[in-house]
């Protein structure tokens, strides 16, 4: 289900394209528990807007991810959502809140990538 945090998120890795991301860093930018930015950054690969790039070290086990759309044409939808939210902050978070209708589901729908027949 998209969420306020995952689009911040989204759009913290699409600033940095080159930065390595492990739970424990994107835990500390959103001010979020580790354990939430971790499922954040696995949501992210599962929709094909970022993918593991290694790991950081061994011993924690802890693995990177990159951002990585997979698809020009994903990335040009991000780059149009980050001005978009960029100039309407506060009305697409409560979109993404609304609970009356399913605008918010609609909204994450237009960024989905559909095959084509």
């Amino acid at each position: 289900m998209p969420s306020v945090p995952f689009l911040e998120a989204l759009l913290l890795l699409r600033a940095s394209p080159d930065q390595r991301w492990t739970g424990e860093t994107l835990a500390g930018r959103l001010y979020i528990s580790e354990r939430t930015a971790q499922a954040l950054l696995d949501d992210l690969c599962r929709a094909a807007m970022a993918q593991p790039c290694g790991s950081r070290d061994a011993h924690k086990r802890m693995h990177t991810y990159c951002y990585a759309p997979a698809s020009e044409a994903l990335r040009e939808r991000i780059d149009v959502l980050a001005d978009l939210y960029a100039r309407h902050l506060v009305d697409i978070t409560h979109l993404i809140h609304s609970t009356l209708d399913r605008k918010a589901q609609q909204f994450a729908d237009a960024f989905r990538l559909r095959k084509e027949p």
